[in-house]
């Protein structure tokens, strides 16, 4: 995938965090964290809290009640087909599963809506490189 691939996603603002932890020793906290201190919105997908980082956390995509522009995804890859059927439900315009998340089917649904998708990415890293 081409630099501008990238480009394109990151002048998208609103990312989705499924599986986001209140953990700062967490991958899901400080990548979050890191996009929310660089300009993105971060909305907080975990069905086992209330807030995180002072911000509301739905218990699924399906439940938040606004466009989300990224579904960024650190769950176990077994999950990951179903949370990409809900983001195809939502609408999202990125899918991107976080390092060790990998997932065919998720794969082939996003590309069959045509959903840009990166699998097995930190979204962290491939923003320090392209910024």
């Amino acid at each position: 995938m081409s630099d501008l691939f990238f480009e394109n996603i990151f002048a998208l603002k609103t990312i989705a965090v499924v599986g986001l932890s209140p953990n700062p020793s967490r991958p899901s906290n400080y990548v979050s964290k890191y996009m929310f201190e660089n300009g993105y919105d971060i909305v907080p997908v975990n069905p086992g809290h209330n807030t995180i980082f002072g911000l509301h956390c739905y218990s699924s995509l399906k439940e938040i009640p606004f466009s989300i522009d990224i579904v960024n995804v650190f769950r176990n890859s077994k999950f990951a087909l179903q949370i990409v059927s809900d983001a195809v439900d939502i609408g999202t315009k990125v899918i991107w599963l976080q390092d060790g998340v990998e997932s065919i089917p998720a794969q082939k649904i996003a590309k069959d809506n045509n959903i840009r998708f990166v699998m097995n990415d930190c979204i962290l890293r491939r923003h320090r490189t392209i910024k």
